[in-house]
């Protein structure tokens, strides 16, 4: 389920509407925002990370990271076509995907088996038994981010794509 769909809580991105929160309220606003980014890291030759240093002295860019996020999106943004027409093709899920125990017992109940293609977030909960998933969950594609409990991840291990 996606995850906006269980806590539809706004977040603004000019930051406005956030003087009227409670530090718990910010505090979560925080780690949801942290549990959508992952980190990379990269290795580059001195001249090319010279040269990033050097826009950033001059101020086109507020630091290394600001450089190279701004590089991945006009790459993403310049590939675009290609990467819907991959999304049609293979059906993904774009988003933040929060599988719960209660979900697969239902699909269990209903005799339904599982495929999760996803691009983003696809995190099963800590409390999803090893035997609940192996019987629920026919097949995992994630293009981002899977979390699931290490258990979990070796019982599908065979079934990620």
């Amino acid at each position: 389920m996606l995850l906006y769909e269980r806590n539809p809580l706004t977040i603004h991105m000019d930051g406005k509407g956030q003087e009227n929160r409670s530090i718990f309220e910010k505090q979560v606003i925080k780690e949801k925002q942290m549990a959508e980014t992952e980190k990379i890291t990269i290795n580059m030759n001195a001249v090319d990370l010279g040269k990033i240093d050097l826009l950033v002295q001059e101020g086109v860019y507020t630091n290394r990271t600001d450089f190279i996020r701004t590089a991945i999106r006009s790459q993403l943004e310049r590939h675009s076509i290609e990467v819907q027409q991959s999304i049609a093709r293979h059906s993904f899920g774009i988003g933040i995907f929060l599988v719960s125990r209660k979900d697969l017992e239902n699909a269990r109940a209903k005799g339904e088996k599982k495929h999760y293609t996803v691009i983003g977030l696809l995190n099963l909960a800590d409390d999803i038994p090893l035997q609940l998933a192996e019987e629920t969950i026919e097949s995992i594609q994630v293009r981002g981010i899977f979390q699931a409990s290490e258990g979990v991840k070796k019982v599908l291990a065979d079934r990620m794509k």
